[in-house]
């Protein structure tokens, strides 16, 4: 009986469609010429100087008092000594700190902001804060943060 059924097994696949097999086209060869990377611009310098900015709170009270971080290397190493400054950028105004902190051994410096309600809920305040290096002034990134 089995050899029945696979002679039936048999005949019938026999009798299928022909299936055609498509071969992919070949690709085209890619030739890099050795002059590729001459006209390629070097990769810029980090600047020696580097500072950034940030809050203690990203989303204080309307009428908190927040402080102000600020922190300057150079080729990635602390500068102490250096005085720093900040203006507050409020909806309605700017604000200059008049606070004169100078960078601790770490590199940091803190300033204190007193909101004073000077910002709109839910809209982002920033704080540009830079340094005097040797009769430079050198830009942080700016701080910023969002009254509740």
């Amino acid at each position: 009986m089995s050899a029945l059924l696979l002679t039936i097994l048999f005949s019938v696949s026999a009798c299928g469609p022909t299936i055609e097999v498509n071969k992919p086209k070949p690709q085209p060869t890619v030739t890099i010429k050795k002059s590729f990377q001459q006209g390629v611009p070097s990769v810029p310098k980090f600047p020696s100087y580097v500072c950034g900015s940030w809050s203690s709170a990203n989303n204080p009270g309307t009428y908190s008092v927040i402080s102000i971080y600020a922190r300057l290397t150079q080729n990635t190493k602390p500068v102490a000594g250096m005085s720093a400054q900040a203006t507050a950028h409020f909806k309605y105004g700017d604000v200059n700190l008049d606070q004169a902190p100078v960078s601790d051994s770490g590199g940091y410096v803190t300033f204190y902001l007193q909101l004073q309600g000077r910002q709109p809920r839910q809209q982002a305040a920033t704080v540009d804060v830079s340094f005097n290096v040797n009769g430079k002034t050198i830009s942080c990134t700016p701080a910023f943060f969002a009254p509740q």
